[in-house]
């Protein structure tokens, strides 16, 4: 189905993972991409065009209130507008650590870019959809934002901050055209889950058995719920922080 059809859309860390398996999935759905990661956006532009698709790549660190601002002027310089945001950019940090031995940079980092890059990234999402008369917006945020995850106090504070901060948008902005959702994915198998048991085959298993689906989420399942949500199909549907765990917070 296309979906996308005329739409236009944004996807950060496109590079890889979810955010490259979200933006083909848009493309296929029809939509017109401005994909952009600290690497590796270009190639997912490649992809999206060789494929026949629309799509532009842009160098942007989240971290960074000047390159969220050249991304989302550079999509509607492209495009025209921007219909569809899908808030990918993210990083680990330690899964190893407890919190009282964990790193203060390590913490900083990890908010820096989970947290305060969604928060800037809406920002200039928001102001250009509010332009425009509505769309939709997608953070990426975990099911250790729902639930907790030992070892992982960062990252864990990290994802519970983005479902709040979806939640808090979607009801400021549910009358003015503008949805904000987030999707929730558990273990999925991308370069930050395999270098999460690198040299830690025990690891691997114990993320498995923890799934009663008795696997890792792929990232093209989670690009399919991505564009639901990016498209009028979820017209009904804002402030929702979208589980995708093979039945991980259900045990």
């Amino acid at each position: 189905m296309r979906q996308m059809e005329g739409k236009v859309a944004l996807v950060t860390g496109a590079g890889r993972g979810i955010g490259r398996a979200s933006a083909l999935a848009l493309a296929r759905a029809g939509a017109a991409l401005c994909v952009s990661d600290i690497d590796g956006a270009e190639e997912t532009a490649r992809q999206i065009i060789d494929a026949g698709g629309k799509a532009i790549s842009m160098t942007c660190d989240v971290t960074k209130a000047a390159d969220v601002s050249a991304m989302v002027a550079a999509t509607v310089e492209a495009f025209g507008k921007l219909d569809a945001a899908v808030n990918n950019a993210g990083i680990a940090g330690s899964f190893d650590q407890r919190l009282h031995e964990a790193d203060d940079a390590m913490f900083e980092r990890v908010l820096a870019v989970n947290l305060r890059g969604v928060w800037r990234c809406m920002k200039a999402e928001l102001a250009e959809m509010l332009e425009r008369g509505g769309g939709s917006i997608v953070n990426i945020a975990s099911v250790a934002g729902l639930i907790g995850a030992p070892k992982a106090a960062a990252y864990t504070a990290s994802k519970h901050a983005v479902v709040g901060i979806t939640k808090s948008a979607a009801l400021e902005y549910a009358k003015l055209g503008i949805r904000v959702n987030a999707v929730c994915p558990a273990y999925t198998d991308t370069d930050m889950a395999r270098s999460a048991v690198q040299g830690n085959p025990l690891m691997a298993q114990i993320m498995e058995r923890a799934i009663p689906m008795g696997r890792l989420g792929q990232p093209e399942e989670i690009a399919e719920a991505v564009v639901w949500l990016c498209s009028d199909a979820s017209s009904f549907v804002t402030g929702h922080p979208l589980v995708l765990d093979g039945g991980l917070a259900a045990t």
